[in-house]
């Protein structure tokens, strides 16, 4: 007992020291970048990449599963012995303290395996972007510039009665923009691709959840139970994750990057159509009326997948879903993304300064 209770405080003291290392670590963002970002991570998510991607199911998905399940059990077993008034001070103190190991594990592993990233100097240092506040106007550009693109990609694609390939294709089509992305940006490099469709489904929809990466196991899940035309840019943006970009902007915008890089003509209309929503939805907040007439010149196919992803939205709400998206907000915020959920849309903001600077989008 003596000797397990040594082991115990070994590990928690271990497991402390390395989560304030890391804390530490986190608050120098060169030292993110340039040892851990640019270095270290790209190895690490290469490795767990070869580990798991040549198992067609999604790894991390059965081993989220396996927790949910033990976390259950473990639940129930507690309100038994509460009911049967079986627990004492004693093992619930022993509870707690195998609690606290189990996070400080999680944190520690988390934020070695790929959370570090959170911290680093990233898109904007590399592409020496200034992301600064914007004014109605540039937003009216660039807003303009993506319903021009938004309907000539769809124009493309043909007319309404266009088949998308199976996902499988389409994560190849994801993987191989990023080969051509590299080629003008050699940090964008992607190697031995990792992405898998979502184990649990139409569950994803309750929670609005489109595609995640798992840092234990390399793999981005993409969530295939939804309107064709949102998978091809969900593949890019969680390929950016795995590429090392934490952030949900940078994420956004770095798909963007890998789409335009392409030319592939399914992955910018799914890209631009997305772009296109990010940026009309901030317009109306400022100009409704130039919003309502920007939607009003939209192709009409657009408008019909805009108009199929919101029926299809309003099949999965549920009481749920708001307080999975505060949860998750609150993630955001603690890993230096203050708009929490907001996040998302601030890739409005890469667009500007990425227009200013190249005169294209």
């Amino acid at each position: 007992m003596e000797n397990s209770r040594r082991l115990f405080w070994i590990k928690f003291g271990i497991l402390t020291a390395l989560a304030s290392l890391i804390k530490l670590v986190s608050m120098y963002p060169a030292l993110v970048e340039n040892g851990y970002s640019a270095n270290m991570y790209p190895m690490i998510a290469m490795l767990l990449r070869l580990l798991t991607g040549w198992l067609p199911i999604s790894v991390g998905d059965v081993l989220y599963g396996a927790a949910m399940l033990w976390l259950l059990i473990k639940l129930i077993i507690l309100v038994r012995l509460l009911i049967r008034r079986q627990y004492s001070w004693a093992g619930f103190l022993h509870s707690i303290a195998g609690f606290a190991l189990s996070l400080l594990t999680l944190y520690v592993f988390f934020y070695a395996l790929w959370g570090l990233n959170y911290s680093r100097r990233g898109i904007s240092y590399q592409l020496q972007l200034k992301q600064q506040r914007y004014t109605t106007a540039d937003l009216k550009q660039v807003t303009t510039l993506l319903l021009e693109k938004v309907n000539s990609q769809r124009g493309q694609l043909g007319d309404s009665s266009f088949a998308y390939p199976p996902v499988k294709t389409i994560y190849g089509l994801a993987a191989s923009a990023y080969d051509s992305a590299a080629r003008q940006t050699p940090f964008l490099q992607y190697q031995h691709a990792c992405i898998k469709n979502s184990v649990f489904g139409s569950l994803n929809n309750y929670f609005g959840f489109l595609g995640y990466y798992n840092p234990f196991t390399g793999e981005a899940q993409v969530n295939t139970k939804v309107p064709d035309f949102i998978v091809p840019y969900t593949a890019c943006h969680e390929i950016a994750h795995q590429v090392g970009y934490g952030s949900e902007s940078e994420a956004n915008f770095v798909g963007y990057l890998a789409a335009k890089a392409s030319g592939n003509h399914l992955l910018l209309y799914s890209t631009y159509a997305d772009l296109f929503s990010y940026a009309n939805s901030e317009l109306y907040v400022r100009d409704s009326a130039a919003a309502s007439a920007n939607f009003r010149m939209l192709d009409t196919l657009v408008k019909k997948d805009y108009r199929q992803y919101r029926k299809f939205m309003q099949q999965y709400k549920n009481p749920i879903e708001p307080l999975i998206r505060l949860f998750y907000g609150q993630y955001l915020k603690a890993n230096n993304q203050p708009r929490g959920i907001d996040t998302y849309n601030e890739v409005v903001a890469w667009l500007i300064a990425y227009e200013k600077k190249y005169g294209d989008l």
